[in-house]
């Protein structure tokens, strides 16, 4: 089973853990991996979340080789925690996660900031402008280091992202506070040639050393606390402010301030026009580089500041500008847009009406060009996988509630339930809310509920609103909980249901069923793949009163191919008998599966099954009310 499971990590091991001073292509996410490997690493704790899954998913297949540990944790206030502690015994810690797994971790990261680390501790978080991976919100991790008063290092590219990161940690040690590694999507996920340096051999053994002072967060210790953190951040920008940012003498008095991979931007900008102004590369962005900015805005009449997302550097430039250069004309949010992702084209034309040159392209007409040849092409939803257990269950729970019925949604692959035929997701927030969300709406409102949350959001932050729904019981919705083993959204990491660590350590899972029945509900286990069994239980739970819960148990589609392909099997597929079919459209327009198509035959429209996106469910044959699909043999060898 771990060896199923570990097989997409296969190929990026031999390049993550190439000798020093090779030259490897690596994504800016696995260029961290090895930053933190080649720092010494000792620990690593982390909830996955893309865009920063690589980074656990790299370190996690390579933990035993590299002789550090790693875990997959209930969810990111655990894995920062664990990491924190690690940290607090002086063994080198990192956390990983995306800009909403920040939120969660939330509680604990200030107080751990303040007490500080003994052993170096990074906390890499990664933003997702224009939400590629990232429903929710366009979230700026930035404001949370300035309110938890943690430093902030931005690399802007792959080479940037392993140095950089082996750079956090020892900083993390020589101030003894923990340190942000901030990318965004296009620097996590973009790729390039990297060198690599000298794998440090990692510390994995410390001792907590019992100091009131530090880890005594009461008053008046608590004001000292703050005092001493004040005092590392300001060391922090005297000492490095300096060193870390660099400034790029150029020509002329415009001058452009760049963080992140808007730096790449404007360098690639500079080239295609032809131009050499003064440039600010700002990657210490927190504790606020103060000196540097006043030297570079010193003498300019206009700066330009690039930054994906909010205006945070822009606003501390002005505020610094009203003593380094009062007439400063400085340009940013008043051009740019504050929400997605910067690109050539959306920076182009400010470069071009500040600097006055024309590139000679018109990316406007450009867009408006691609949008008409794009004009009526059909828009094609994200769809759930073929054979995916998710498709069964939402069809299932339509056909008993119908669509009157709120449904709750959670964040998982099942958040495609929002599209057409199902649109069964009518809000998601964050992981677990779902739950109280839907809770609050019960109390308020007659309107029947269902919910739906995955096994592993079940365990991240499903449990205390289970408990909440039960501790205040009453009217409560029906909540399904849609267990495919596996964290798949994120690339199909263990979790505590899934019977396996992500060092490959074979544990005996956590049992969603006692878990639920143990807080007190009415239990239902059902194959998600079986409609009979499913309908039927729904029915059942759907007259009683009080705390009812569903546990649908299918595991994901694509790991059961992955098991099949390596018994040299494959899937029993289905066909349809063209004599009995007609031409309904059940299995098309209401199940959605993508295996099945139609095409026309002379005047006539056929449906058929595609043989090779058929993964065997065999819902299909469930559904159809005339008996037209069939099996055709049973898992044959290859």
């Amino acid at each position: 089973m771990y060896a199923v499971w570990l097989f997409h990590s296969v190929s990026m091991i031999k390049d993550v853990l190439e000798k020093s001073g090779k030259k490897v292509v690596l994504l800016g996410n696995e260029a961290v991996a090895r930053g933190a490997v080649e720092a010494g690493i000792g620990v690593v704790a982390s909830y996955p979340g893309t865009p920063s899954s690589e980074v656990p998913i790299t370190l996690s297949a390579i933990a035993k080789k590299c002789n550090f540990f790693f875990e997959y944790s209930t969810n990111e206030k655990v894995a920062f925690e664990t990491a924190a502690g690690a940290a607090w015994s002086g063994v080198r810690a990192l956390t990983t996660m995306k800009h909403f797994g920040l939120n969660v971790a939330s509680d604990s990261v200030s107080p751990v900031a303040y007490a500080g680390v003994k052993g170096g501790f990074v906390v890499m978080v990664v933003d997702d402008p224009y939400g590629w991976s990232s429903a929710q919100s366009e979230q700026d991790t930035r404001h949370y280091a300035r309110m938890v008063k943690m430093p902030v290092i931005e690399p802007s590219n792959p080479q940037e992202c392993l140095d950089l990161t082996k750079l956090s940690f020892d900083l993390s040690e020589e101030f003894e506070i923990p340190f942000f590694l901030r990318t965004t999507t296009k620097v996590s996920h973009s790729i390039g040639t990297v060198k690599l340096g000298k794998i440090k051999k990692p510390k994995t053994k410390g001792k907590f050393i019992k100091d009131p002072s530090r880890y005594y967060s009461l008053r008046p210790n608590l004001q000292e606390l703050h005092k001493k953190i004040d005092a590392k951040l300001k060391n922090i920008e005297k000492k490095y402010g300096l060193k870390l940012n660099k400034i790029f003498e150029g020509k002329g008095k415009i001058g452009v301030i760049a963080s992140g991979v808007s730096y790449e931007y404007a360098r690639e900008i500079f080239n295609l026009l032809g131009i050499n102004p003064p440039l600010a590369k700002l990657t210490l962005t927190y504790p606020t580089p103060e000196n540097i900015i006043k030297k570079f805005i010193k003498d300019k009449t206009t700066v330009l500041v690039l930054e994906e997302l909010d205006p945070i550097i822009e606003n501390e430039v002005r505020a610094l500008a009203k003593d380094a250069n009062s007439k400063l004309i400085i340009h940013g949010k008043d051009f740019l847009p504050t929400y997605g992702e910067y690109n050539v084209a959306t920076l182009m034309p400010v470069f071009e009406k500040l600097f006055k040159k024309s590139y000679g392209f018109d990316f406007a007409k450009h867009k408006k060009k691609t949008d008409l040849s794009i004009k009526g092409v059909p828009f094609r939803n994200p769809l759930f996988c073929p054979g995916c257990s998710h498709r069964s269950i939402f069809y299932a729970v339509k056909k008993v509630y119908g669509e009157k019925t709120i449904f709750a949604g959670d964040i998982g692959c099942y958040v495609l339930g929002i599209f057409e035929p199902f649109k069964m997701q009518d809000f998601v927030v964050s992981m677990g809310a779902s739950l109280g969300i839907s809770h609050g709406i019960s109390r308020v409102s007659d309107q029947e509920i269902v919910v739906f949350i995955g096994d592993s959001t079940f365990f991240h932050a499903g449990m205390p609103a289970l408990a909440n729904l039960k501790f205040n019981d009453g009217k409560t919705p029906l909540v399904v909980i849609m267990d495919n083993s596996f964290t798949s959204m994120t690339g199909h990491q263990p979790n505590p249901g899934t019977g396996i660590t992500a060092m490959g350590e074979i544990v005996t899972p956590i049992s969603i069923e006692e878990v639920v029945t143990a807080m007190g509900a009415e239990v239902r286990v059902v194959n998600a793949f079986n409609q009979k069994q499913m309908t039927d239980a729904l029915n059942e739970l759907r007259k009683m009163d009080g705390l009812r819960v569903l546990i649908t148990k299918g595991e994901c589609r694509l790991v059961t191919k992955r098991k099949l392909r390596s018994r040299g099997l494959s899937f029993t597929t289905f066909y349809i008998d063209q004599e009995k079919c007609t031409k309904c459209g059940i299995c098309t327009d209401k199940f959605s599966c993508p295996a099945i198509r139609t095409k026309k035959v002379g005047k006539e429209t056929v449906y058929y099954i595609e043989p090779h996106f058929c993964w065997g469910c065999s819902v299909c044959l469930q559904i159809c009310p005339h008996g037209a699909i069939k099996a055709n043999t049973k898992a044959v060898k290859k």
